[in-house]
């Protein structure tokens, strides 16, 4: 059964939004856009120019939007609400949507990880963690019924991050004792201008400590939030020590010290910024950095540049536990 959506009911389980379009074919950009938008919703299609999702707020909100946008073009679009007129096509529609093999895959993957566990080194399992718990998320997004696989992969990943943050950080708590604040999935202050150290921290937090958190550089009169975590300058969180610089405080204070690779990285770091003791790389990475601030045009640039320079340093000098 099939109605004309003059007056859209309220979403309700088991009933289907469609859109019969006739997407522009003279403008490829158009044609395109609406493709992708389509996609961005999760539509299953049904035959060409038609497109069917499960109702829901934002699903008929983005028909809606879709249909009036290739309306003005070229093309012609019509957003209908669908009731199947059987249990067999209630499931069949359901089917269409059943992401379980994405699920199953993701999960072998999560799981597949535990061999490494003390193997390999921890920042590169946290990567791939990091990776998959976006594509969890890309998956979950478009996933209009939630089962129990959903929810297995989730408590698989949190299990994980969990277990491998044991790994990188052993020695987290302060050396006071006192509980430290939770630092996953914060937002990291710095000021500008990025240079030897902030960089270098800002590719710490992204790689080690809070690979879903977000950097952002503060000009100098820019106030800092209060629910972000300050790094790399006078007065925040986290900054120079009368011996180290932020990089090497940051090693001290996540339990990396031990980490013979960033303690090197943090030698030439310091070296950079204190230019006391000299190491033989700091000159080339020096050199690399320059390079890279002269062709970035925002300090985002940069950071993703420079934190190229500071993976390959991580690559060269890191050396996999013996068994």
């Amino acid at each position: 059964m099939i109605e004309e959506m003059d007056n859209p009911p309220p979403s309700e389980s088991g009933r289907w939004l469609v859109l019969v379009a006739s997407l522009p074919t003279e403008d490829p950009a158009a044609r395109m856009r609406g493709l992708r938008t389509l996609e961005a919703l999760g539509a299953a299609v049904l035959r060409e120019g038609v497109y069917l999702v499960p109702e829901t707020a934002a699903t008929r909100q983005g028909l809606e939007y879709l249909a009036d946008y290739i309306s003005k073009g070229s093309g012609s679009a019509q957003v209908l609400a669908v009731v199947p007129v059987s249990e067999a096509q209630q499931l069949a529609f359901r089917k269409m949507f059943d992401r379980s093999a994405r699920y199953t895959e993701l999960l072998k993957v999560v799981d597949s990880l535990k061999v490494g566990y003390g193997i390999a080194d921890p920042s590169a399992v946290l990567r791939v963690l990091h990776k998959k718990r976006h594509d969890f998320e890309a998956i979950s997004a478009l996933d209009f019924f939630t089962s129990d696989l959903q929810e297995r992969v989730r408590t698989s990943l949190a299990e994980a991050e969990a277990a491998v943050h044991k790994l990188l950080f052993p020695a987290q708590a302060q050396a006071s004792g006192a509980p430290d604040q939770p630092m996953r999935r914060r937002v990291w202050a710095t000021r500008k201008p990025a240079w030897a150290d902030r960089l270098a921290c800002a590719w710490l937090i992204r790689r080690f400590a809070d690979p879903e958190g977000t950097v952002v550089w503060l000009d100098k009169s820019h106030e800092v939030h209060p629910d972000s975590v300050g790094f790399a300058f006078g007065g925040a969180r986290f900054s120079n020590s009368a011996t180290k610089v932020t990089f090497e405080v940051m090693l001290q204070h996540f339990g990396l010290a031990t980490n013979n690779a960033l303690v090197k990285i943090g030698a030439i770091v310091h070296y950079l910024e204190a230019h006391d003791t000299p190491v033989a790389e700091a000159a080339g990475v020096q050199t690399l950095l320059q390079g890279a601030a002269r062709r970035s045009t925002s300090d985002d640039e940069l950071l993703a540049e420079a934190e190229k320079t500071f993976d390959l340093l991580y690559e060269a000098y890191f050396e996999a536990p013996t068994a």
